[in-house]
């Protein structure tokens, strides 16, 4: 960028730090959201409350369930557009 361009632009620069901002905040929610960890954690910690008979069966599998479409969810987001 050369200087003129610098000194036209510079009204706009609280703008483009703005959007700089914005765009590492959403950078950051995505990766968190789009972590399989805490899913793959969860599904671990489902399994051992079943297995000491904190929840039933019909309880277990429902939860599964929705943890498995969710890691389905990562994996297409990951995997991006086809």
């Amino acid at each position: 960028m050369g200087l003129l361009t610098q000194l036209l632009t510079l009204p706009v620069a609280p703008v483009r730090g703005a959007v700089w901002i914005a765009e590492k905040v959403l950078e950051t929610a995505e990766e968190e959201y789009y972590d399989p960890a805490p899913v793959w954690r969860e599904l671990r910690e489902l399994e051992v409350r079943l297995v000491r008979g904190e929840i039933d069966q019909e309880a277990f599998d429902r939860r599964e369930d929705e943890l498995l479409d969710r890691l389905d969810e990562i994996d297409a987001y990951r995997r991006g557009p086809r």
